[in-house]
């Protein structure tokens, strides 16, 4: 891959070659000299989309606008207009393909199209051209110079992540709808009383620089693909208060004598009382919600205190922070044996999540919640080698929990349990046969089986029920003993 134009050897074909040109922010008078020497000597040309206003000055250039339609993602969008790209080049020999704004600013497929593997090994070759991009407009409008004030340029379906950890100023790209404004707005925090910039329609006739009240981003005025959004500072973000997180479980190594005694192996006990006390919580917050609403299904009555939900709530973040205090710890031990660091543990988690997502990320389809559980536990089974999808489920497991988990796993690989009315049958039969044969000693008088064994069938039997029902069994029986302690309490 390169920029340049590689010479073609003696006597060969020459290499199919692809001119990269930018239309421009605005109107045909933005685009360059070059640019418009480049198409207008062209034998074939390619409009990203005709949504641009300079478009319209080149009647005859082919546009992928119906990969917008045909495709599900923009990332499938863009990898298929490389690829056809790719394809026209080797029928054509030379083309040239034109992109709103700049090619080397916020355009997605430029950037694959030189990472393409045919252009990567020479096949194809690769011009990028300058040109005018909204940048240069955008910062005029502004007066401001991005070198000197540390500008950050983020575009506005990545916003959350893109920005996270940053306290501004950034400009924001693309802000096309609404509901792209009302996700920037969740995921972030302004100082009270903020102001942010919208620049609509900058280069163009109804060009319009205004300020809006952060509350207000998504409510005043429709957005559309010529939409930036200048934020001149943002509150604390969620990654500073993790970054402080990650100094204090370091800081608590260092100056504190228990801590600095701690192992893997002697915080287990706290990790595992940790994780009961969120379950506890959810709990606690998951009545609350029932009360709340009980046309839900919950059968609650509508009725809880402001003060008792607030409590709930609260129970639930503190347990969470605690829960989370334990990865930081357990990775900042791991970070001083030099095994693996908080960033390994982050990094890991979201690239495994989303090679398991490949119905959001890639091509597969997964139209239903058990098609994406059949993909993850194929997946999963691929990815470590396992011979068996129940490989890696604890043993240690609370027995209702693991019946219930050994039970999906059972389904996501095809096999059918006994159904609902089926198995209700068997729980009647069975209890009968226990209530038959309780004064046995050690077997029951017709299966021939333990008391335990049969138990243990007519439990997994109703954890089946459980699940066919959508209840949590481990759950549903956790409130029950909670309800008979509060039973047993007011009794003394």
């Amino acid at each position: 891959m390169t920029d340049g134009i590689p010479a073609a050897a003696s006597g060969s074909a020459p290499t199919p070659r692809i001119d990269v040109v930018g239309l421009g922010p605005g109107g045909p008078e933005l685009i360059t000299a070059e640019t418009r020497k480049l198409i207008s000597g062209a034998g074939t040309v390619y409009l990203r989309t005709t949504r641009h206003p300079a478009a319209a000055a080149f009647p005859g250039a082919t546009s992928f606008d119906d990969r917008y339609e045909s495709e599900s993602t923009f990332d499938n969008v863009y990898r298929a207009i490389v690829a056809d790209l790719v394809a026209a080049a080797h029928r054509s020999g030379t083309l040239v393909y034109a992109v709103p704004g700049s090619p080397v600013v916020a355009e997605r497929t430029v950037c694959l199209l030189r990472e393409d593997a045919a252009v990567v090994s020479g096949e194809v070759t690769v011009v990028v051209h300058p040109a005018l991009s909204f940048l240069d407009v955008a910062f005029t409008r502004l007066g401001v110079d991005p070198v000197t004030t540390g500008v950050r340029i983020v575009d506005a379906e990545s916003f959350a992540s893109s920005a996270a950890g940053e306290r501004g100023p950034l400009l924001v790209a693309q802000c096309w709808s609404r509901a792209i404004l009302s996700e920037i707005k969740l995921s972030a925090e302004l100082p009270s009383g903020a102001l942010v910039t919208v620049l609509y329609h900058l280069g163009l006739d109804d060009e319009q620089v205004w300020e809006v009240a952060w509350d207000e981003l998504d409510r005043t005025f429709d957005p559309d693909h010529l939409t930036s959004l200048w934020i001149p500072s943002l509150a604390a973000p969620v990654a500073s208060e993790l970054v402080r997180l990650d100094e204090l479980a370091r800081t608590l190594r260092e100056r504190c004598p228990w801590d600095r005694q701690q192992t893997h192996g002697s915080l287990a006990r706290h990790l595992m009382e940790e994780s009961y006390e969120v379950l506890e919580a959810i709990d606690d917050l998951a009545t609350v919600d029932r009360l709340l609403n009980p046309d839900d299904g919950g059968g609650g009555e509508g009725v809880v205190s402001v003060e008792a939900e607030e409590r709930a709530v609260a129970h639930l973040e503190e347990e969470l922070g605690d829960l989370l205090f334990q990865v930081y710890f357990h990775s900042t031990l791991a970070a001083e044996s030099g095994r693996f660091t908080l960033a390994d543990v982050a990094r890991g988690v979201h690239d495994k999540l989303v090679g398991r997502h490949p119905h959001v990320f890639g091509g597969v389809n997964a139209a239903t919640a058990d098609q994406v559980a059949a993909n993850w536990e194929a997946s999963k089974k691929t990815e470590k080698n396992r011979k068996s999808v129940t490989e890696g489920i604890p043993a240690a497991l609370p027995a209702l929990a693991l019946a219930a988990k050994l039970q999906r796993k059972g389904i996501a690989v095809g096999m059918e349990l006994p159904g609902l009315d089926d198995e209700v049958n068997h729980l009647a039969i069975g209890m009968t046969e226990v209530a038959g044969s309780a004064g046995s000693a050690g077997r029951t008088g017709l299966s021939g089986t333990t008391h335990e064994e049969r138990i243990g069938d007519l439990l997994f039997s109703l954890v089946n029920v459980a699940r066919a029902l959508g209840v949590d069994p481990e759950s549903a029986l956790r409130a029950k003993a909670a309800a008979f302690r509060a039973s047993v309490e007011a009794l003394g």
